[in-house]
């Protein structure tokens, strides 16, 4: 096990003559070794981020320069399938049929500099895509892997240029629900013809359980990350009207938590202002306050999705919530107030 700063709290208060007896003393020992366990073994948080879909966002050098976010979703591939040929929709960033997008090949590279996961996001609540058998999926995966990852096939158009993603994120809202676990499956073969580079899978389902268009997918369990959709869905989001969170920690623990079975990081996502959901919306102070205490030291734990950097920009939601996405940041500071 890795050092952990909270190693320091244990050996101070464990190496310290306290008048203390000396069953007492070593009971608390335990119980802090425990908790340091629990924090070790819970997920480091971060934030995740849908860049593109509205041109007063800013670039996308400027969302990863504020070092406030862990996952950038390029939001979105708003067709594929049928035999159609890929198309690219980032509002009014770029024109992909002009060949604009590739300024954004140097900013993709200054993210992943940073550390910073990019992926591209497919779907989204308006598009036009669709899936019509497993060999479709198998021919989009191929026409994604060529166009945005680590594909080389010479007659691809890649509008990022020589810019390579870290990996996809289905957020698929419309249409079918056929074949994306097919998709997932030809994707992470693609991933897995090379060793050069590790690429990432990402779902965005609704909150309420199970995801129709999504659920045969995540069920493969080939999935990295899984940044749950809670707003726009009552029966299992934050109530503005009575700042009622119940719901919302009841889908968390009891749908989503303990539904997923292999590696993935399940996210809260939440809208990052009260005009980017119609419904949904969760004040800064109960997210720190109420929610996450509650969810971030589980195992599966990965931290918080936010839609979209645009109302991110406006209502200034990450920077509030950013230091206490990880777990040792709301942990540790209670036990320094309570060492002697």
């Amino acid at each position: 096990m890795a050092y952990h700063p909270f190693d320091s709290h244990i050996d101070n208060i464990c190496s310290k003559k306290m008048a203390l007896p000396a069953k007492l003393l070593l009971l608390a020992c335990l119980i802090l070794s425990s908790a340091l366990i629990q924090i070790s073994e819970a997920g480091e948080g971060g934030i995740s981020i849908y860049w593109g879909q509205n041109g007063y966002e800013g670039t996308l050098a400027e969302a990863c320069n504020t070092d406030l976010y862990a996952y950038v979703n390029i939001a979105f591939l708003i067709q594929f399938g049928g035999g159609r040929d890929l198309v690219l929709n980032l509002a009014g960033h770029c024109d992909p049929t002009s060949n604009t997008c590739i300024k954004f090949g140097p900013e993709i590279k200054t993210c992943q500099s940073k550390g910073i996961k990019v992926l591209l996001s497919i779907g989204g609540a308006v598009g036009s895509y669709y899936l019509t058998s497993a060999d479709d999926a198998k021919n989009v995966a191929n026409q994604i892997w060529n166009s945005y990852l680590g594909g080389t096939d010479p007659s691809a158009v890649r509008p990022f240029g020589d810019a390579v993603l870290d990996g996809v994120d289905f957020d698929i809202e419309g249409g079918s629900n056929l074949y994306y676990d097919d998709l997932a499956r030809s994707l992470k073969e693609l991933y897995d013809q090379q060793t050069t580079k590790t690429y990432y899978l990402a779902a965005a389902p609704q909150c309420f359980y199970p995801d129709y268009y999504l659920d045969a997918a995540i069920r493969t369990w080939l999935f990295d990350f899984i940044w749950v959709q809670f707003y726009n869905n009552p029966p299992c989001q934050y109530s503005s009207n009575d700042g009622d969170v119940s719901k919302l920690l009841n889908s968390w623990n009891n749908d989503w938590a303990t539904s997923l079975k292999a590696k993935e990081k399940l996210f809260m996502g939440l809208p990052a202002s009260s005009a980017a959901a119609g419904s949904g919306y969760m004040p800064p102070d109960v997210l720190i306050n109420q929610v996450l205490p509650e969810i971030q030291n589980a195992p599966k734990y990965g931290g918080v999705m936010l839609w979209s950097r645009y109302y991110d920009v406006v209502n200034g939601y990450s920077p509030n919530i950013n230091p206490y996405i990880k777990n040792a940041n709301i942990l540790l500071p209670s036990m320094r107030m309570h060492e002697k």
